[in-house]
């Protein structure tokens, strides 16, 4: 009896171990590499980066040419605020009186005063050849003192404006007739604060 008992475990045993069997080994699958994906993926990612390069690039090419026609601009509204300050007034023979026109070109010249504190200016009088030295200094004094008094009448600080007369001096047109002489008679303004930007 003791064999047979013996011979049921062993039985019991082989039974189990063949409906149990181990699981088979695990086997790591290696994936196939799709390399013209994989090409095609590199080149899709150069090419966004090289895309958004570009957009950079252009967008730095537009911020730079914003830049350059702001400059540009600033540049021409200065050189024309300039000329407005340095328009000449004119005057009729032996007169120092301001002629209506030439009250709009002080006119002209209020706004930019007064957008721009710092800047100084000289008033040079000026006559034509006709007449002696020391008549021409003195008319050309009354022309700049006339003109300056008209910008101190319309707000503009008397200690900002300085005068000058240069009488016969300093002809701009040097003919003998009555087209240079009517050039010659004039006030002459100039900045005298080169280093403010006038706006």
């Amino acid at each position: 009896m003791r064999p047979m008992l013996l011979a049921v475990p062993v039985a019991f045993a082989c039974v189990a171990g063949a409906c149990h069997q181990a699981p088979p080994p695990q086997v790591a699958v290696q994936p196939q590499v799709d390399s013209t994906a994989l090409m095609r993926a590199r080149q899709d990612s150069i090419a966004r980066a090289e895309e958004e390069a570009r957009a950079r690039a252009a967008a730095e090419r537009r911020a730079e040419q914003r830049r350059a026609d702001s400059l540009a601009a600033l540049q021409r509204k200065a050189a024309e605020v300039n000329a407005a300050l340095a328009t000449m007034i004119h005057f009729d023979f032996d007169r120092a009186i301001i002629r209506p026109g030439d009250a709009r070109v002080l006119d002209e010249k209020l706004p930019i005063l007064q957008a721009n504190p710092r800047v100084r200016v000289r008033v040079a009088g000026n006559c034509d050849e006709r007449g002696s030295d020391e008549y021409n200094l003195a008319l050309g004094n009354r022309r700049a003192i006339n003109a300056k008094a008209y910008l101190v009448a319309h707000g503009i600080d008397a200690s900002r404006i300085e005068i000058v007369s240069y009488g016969k001096e300093r002809p701009i047109d040097p003919a003998h007739n009555e087209e240079a002489w009517a050039t010659n008679r004039n006030d002459q303004f100039d900045n005298l604060t080169t280093n403010v930007v006038l706006r």
